[in-house]
Formats: structure tokens, C-alpha cells, sequence
């Protein structure tokens, strides 16, 4: 199922600013060279990320699911003079291709790529997350999402990709374990008395996630 038209995709990437050449390498590269190449965030998503990010000045960034750099470069962009962004991938081979990417920004010096299980590493990273993207393996988003939760920063939201996964979740009989997780996912968040969210319908869904006010 196409939830977002390819005419109104293509008029959306038309009248949003260009990606830089870093990011636009990355794209093609991707794109021409990866089977799993629609993972990538891509153009549009991409700004929106740049564009929360450097709205909201975080000092430290949780990405879970880094694929092939992309969304880490955006993000990467709002961070504080001293703020860090640690990316999580799990496959070493995307992971030797993000670092590679990542290498060719200025930015890397705050990129922290650590290759391995997200829920394994998480812990082991002290801070308090001003921005979380969740962007990993569909069945493990619920907990993702209550690992990160208490770490959350009083201003920090949480972004999860994907929660429309292809428009599977739509369908009268959702099927598949993945639009199964994501719709399971959704229901969590949505019945989670501690956040209010919106959810965005920009390429497959983007779900914006934050504490409620006290």
C-alpha cells in the first residue's frame, strides 16, 4: 500500500531545502548500492530531523538503528558546541559503511558509533537523551522505548520512524510480525499516561513522542 503518493513525495522534496554534498553522496550511494536502500530517511525526513534538531540545541542524541549514516549526519547538526550523538547499529557491515560516511562530515568527531545489540549497550551510556531515534529492528521498539524512557530529559522527545510500515498497519487484518510490532507499538505509546505524542505522516509514519508537562 503507498501511503504517501510518489507525486506529493517528489513535490515535497521539490520546495525542501537541498541536501549538502555529504549527505547527497550518501543518498545516491545508498540508494544505487544497498538491497534494503528504502531504509534510508532520505531527503525530506532527513531536514525534519536537521530541522527538530537544531530547534531544540540537545546536548546528547540517542540514534538506535544507525543503517548507512544518513540520519545521524542530520541529526547531528543541532547539537550543542559540546553535545555528542552515539548511534547504535547492529550488522557490522552497515556499520563499517556508516562510519566511513560518517567520516566524510565535520561532524564526526561528535558521532559515537557503537556496533552490537542495542539493548546491551543502552545501559552502558550515562547520560540524560535530549532527542531519542528509534529507527531499529520493529519488534524490539517497545523496548526501546521503555529503556530510554527514564533517561529522558524534561524537554526530550523521542522519534520513532516506520510506525505506518508501508501502510501495513492500516490494513482491517494487520499480518506480519512487523507491522504487528509497530501497530503494538503504537497502541503502548498511546496508552502511556506519562507522554503525549503526533504522529507525523512523513514517508512511512513518524511518531514524535514527549513527556507531558508537569
Amino acid at each position: 500500500m503507498e501511503v504517501l503518493s510518489s507525486i506529493a513525495e517528489k513535490y515535497a522534496q521539490k520546495y525542501t531545502s537541498p541536501e549538502d554534498a555529504v549527505l547527497a553522496k550518501i543518498n545516491t550511494d545508498t540508494t544505487a548500492t544497498h538491497p534494503q536502500a528504502h531504509m534510508l530517511s532520505g531527503h525530506v525526513q532527513g531536514k525534519l530531523l536537521e530541522f527538530i534538531s537544531t530547534i531544540s540545541r540537545p546536548k546528547y542524541i540517542l540514534e538506535i538503528g544507525s543503517f548507512t549514516g544518513y540520519s545521524a549526519l542530520c541529526l547531528a547538526r543541532g547539537l550543542q558546541a559540546d553535545g555528542e550523538l552515539h548511534t547504535i547499529e547492529l550488522r557490522p557491515e552497515d556499520a563499517d559503511t556508516c562510519g566511513k560516511n560518517i567520516a566524510l562530515s565535520p561532524l564526526d568527531k561528535k558521532i559515537h558509533l557503537h556496533v552490537g545489540n542495542a539493548l546491551d549497550i543502552i545501559p552502558a551510556l550515562p547520560y540524560e537523551w535530549d532527542i531519542v531515534f528509534i529507527d531499529a529492528d520493529k519488534t524490539g521498539y517497545i523496548s526501546y522505548y521503555e529503556m530510554v524512557m527514564p533517561r529522558l530529559s524534561k524537554t526530550g522527545i523521542i522519534i520513532a520512524d516506520n510506525v505506518l510500515f508501508h501502510g501495513q498497519v492500516l490494513e482491517e487484518t494487520i499480518k506480519g510480525k512487523n507491522a504487528l510490532a509497530i501497530d503494538a507499538f503504537n497502541k503502548h505509546v498511546a496508552a502511556d499516561e506519562r507522554t503525549e505524542q503526533v504522529m507525523a505522516t512523513v514517508r512511512d509514519g513518524l511518531l514524535l513522542i514527549k513527556k507531558k508537562d508537569q
